[in-house]
C-alpha cells in the first residue's frame, strides 16, 4: 500500500494550482491591451541584448508608441541601471478597486518594470530555483498596471531556461522574438540555439540583430545567419563606446547621441521591425 494521503498537502496544491489558472486569466487578459509583444533573447551572455532591447524600447517611445518594458532577467536585472531608474522601489497603487504595481516611466510613453525594483540593496543576489522565478515573472505580467500598449519588450537573460519557458508559456499569443547576436563564429552558434529554441516553443522569430559590429567582432554573421534560416534580418548596429558610456550613467544612448552612426542603426533596426509586424 501506498502512503496515506495528506489532505491538506491535497488541498494546498489545489489551491495553488486554482491561483495559478486564475492568474493566466488576468495575464490573457491585460495582454489584449497589448499590441505587439516582443521576447529579445540570445543563447549566450555578452552580446548586449539589454542594451538592444533598452535602445529598442527607446527609440520606439521617441517615435510616439506606447510601450512597456519588462526586465525578465531575474538574477542579473540591468535594465534600471541602463535607464537611470536603479534607484526606483516598487509603488502600489489603487486601481479600479484592485491593488496594482506601478511602472517606472523614465522617458515619455515607456513604462518599465524590474525584479531589481523589489530587492531592499542592489547588491543582493536573486538565489531562487524554476518555480520561484516563475512565479515572479506571473506576479510581473499580471500585478503591473501595464494599461494599453503598442508594443511589450521582454528582456530575457541570456540562454535558453526557465525564464523564457515561463514567459514563452505565460503569453501565448507573443508576436515571437527577437535574437541578438555578435558577428563572431562563436556567437553565431550560440543564436541558432537560441533559433531552434524559439521553433521548439512554436514562436516565430521576428528578426535577427546584430550587435557590436566593427574591427573587434567584424560584420556579416548576422546577416549569414539570418540568410541560412529564412529570417528577417533588421540591421547591424556599430560598437560605440558611447553606448557603454550611457548605459553606466543610466542616459538613454539614443536621446544622448541621436546624430551618431549607433544610433542612426538603432533606428533603422526599428523601421525595419515595423516593417516586418505590418505597422509601416
Amino acid at each position: 500500500m501506498g502512503a496515506p494521503v495528506d489532505m491538506n498537502q491535497a488541498r494546498a496544491m489545489a489551491e495553488r494550482i486554482k491561483q495559478a489558472k486564475e492568474a493566466e486569466k488576468r495575464i490573457a487578459e491585460k495582454m489584449k491591451k497589448i499590441k505587439h509583444k516582443l521576447m529579445v533573447l540570445s543563447g549566450k551572455g555578452g552580446v548586449g541584448k539589454t542594451t538592444v532591447a533598452v535602445n529598442l524600447a527607446t527609440a520606439l517611445a521617441l517615435r510616439g508608441y506606447r510601450v512597456g518594458l519588462l526586465d525578465a532577467d531575474i538574477h542579473g536585472p540591468n535594465v534600471p541601471k541602463m535607464l537611470g531608474v536603479q534607484n526606483a522601489r516598487l509603488e502600489v497603487i489603487e486601481k479600479d478597486g484592485q491593488q496594482m504595481i506601478a511602472p517606472v516611466e523614465p522617458v515619455p510613453n515607456l513604462k518599465v518594470i524590474s525584479i531589481q525594483m523589489a530587492l531592499p540593496q542592489d547588491d543582493l543576489p536573486v538565489v531562487w530555483r524554476g518555480p520561484l522565478k516563475h512565479k515572479a515573472i506571473q506576479q510581473l505580467l499580471d500585478e503591473v498596471d501595464w494599461g494599453e500598449l503598442d508594443y511589450l519588450i521582454i528582456d530575457m537573460p541570456p540562454g535558453t531556461g526557465d525564464e523564457s519557458l515561463s514567459v514563452s508559456q505565460l503569453i501565448p499569443d507573443m508576436d515571437g522574438v527577437l535574437i541578438v547576436v555578435t558577428p563572431q563564429e562563436v556567437a553565431i552558434l550560440d543564436a541558432t540555439k537560441a533559433i531552434n529554441f524559439a521553433r521548439q516553443m512554436n514562436k516565430k522569430v521576428v528578426g535577427i540583430i546584430e550587435n557590436m559590429a566593427g574591427p573587434i567582432f567584424g560584420t556579416g554573421g548576422g546577416k549569414k545567419v539570418a540568410e541560412k534560416y529564412d529570417i528577417p534580418f533588421l540591421g547591424s548596429v556599430p560598437m560605440d563606446a558611447n553606448i557603454v558610456k550611457c548605459g553606466d550613467s543610466g542616459t538613454p544612448f539614443l536621446l544622448e547621441y541621436k546624430d551618431s552612426e549607433a544610433a542612426k542603426a538603432f533606428n533603422e533596426v526599428v523601421s525595419n521591425l515595423l516593417k516586418v509586424l505590418g505597422e509601416s
